[in-house]
């Protein structure tokens, strides 16, 4: 059965902060998403704005949170020139790799509209090299394609905002944030990613019977799973992004 070596002497994660800015339009929701320099941390990689936190992101702070929605906010002024100290922003989600990973980002994920009175996109042609904005399912069947490469957050929360018509029917679904504290491993497929709830999620066995929380990030497709191991639940079969 595949195991998780241990890693006693992992440095802590690295906290960062991640922005999703999205508006709605006639065909529904779009993201704004920004493609990193190949020859830096995610290289190529299609990614919403983010970065670490910075000291200076805790100047003022009022609450755990704070530095990390300050940083957020800096992120999509320095990488896509956003303004959006004056946006809403909606704490959904915690990441956090598995501790065999070399660097690990502590990562909270947060979700804004974004502004009506908003300047042109404008990235640095360093460090982000390409922009656009598109609907998850558009960006999922890319990814399906081959035509962009993404991260499994990144994946992960385009698969959540898919099933959503307007943005603001995304934010009065956020109760409390997802938990995505990962454990992984590698089966002839491909790699399974399994999250809290899931019967896996300490034994890594894919094949035990029982709760399904995971992602599915196989050479025949990457899909979210989630269901109680009956066949009850919302995501209970692999999606068909090429449509």
């Amino acid at each position: 059965m595949p195991s998780q070596p241990p890693s006693p002497a992992h440095a802590p994660p690295i906290d960062a902060a991640t922005v999703v800015i999205a508006r709605d339009t006639r065909a529904g929701i779009e993201v704004l998403m920004l493609r990193k320099n190949s020859m830096i941390l995610f290289g190529g990689m299609w990614v919403f704005p983010g970065g670490r936190v910075d000291a200076e992101d805790g100047a003022g702070a009022t609450d755990a949170l704070d530095a990390f929605r300050n940083a957020a906010k800096r992120e999509a002024q320095e990488e896509a020139g956003i303004e959006l100290s004056g946006c809403a922003l909606k704490h959904f989600a915690h990441w956090l790799p598995p501790p065999i990973r070399p660097t690990r980002f502590s990562t909270h994920f947060f979700l804004t509209r974004a502004p009506e009175e908003m300047a042109e996109i404008a990235i640095d042609g360093a460090e982000i090299t390409e922009h656009a904005w598109v609907m998850p399912s558009t960006a999922l069947r890319w990814r399906h394609e081959g035509e962009i490469e993404i991260v499994t957050p990144t994946f992960v929360t385009l698969d959540w905002l898919r099933r959503y018509g307007t943005v603001q029917q995304v934010l009065d679904s956020i109760e409390a944030p997802f938990e995505y504290h990962t454990h992984i491993t590698q089966t002839p497929e491909g790699s399974i990613a399994f999250y809290h709830g899931d019967v896996a999620y300490d034994l890594l066995d894919p094949n035990m019977p029982g709760p399904r929380r995971r992602a599915n990030m196989l050479k025949s497709g990457w899909w979210w799973e989630e269901h109680d191991g009956e066949g009850n639940g919302p995501w209970t079969e692999p999606v068909d992004f090429s449509l």
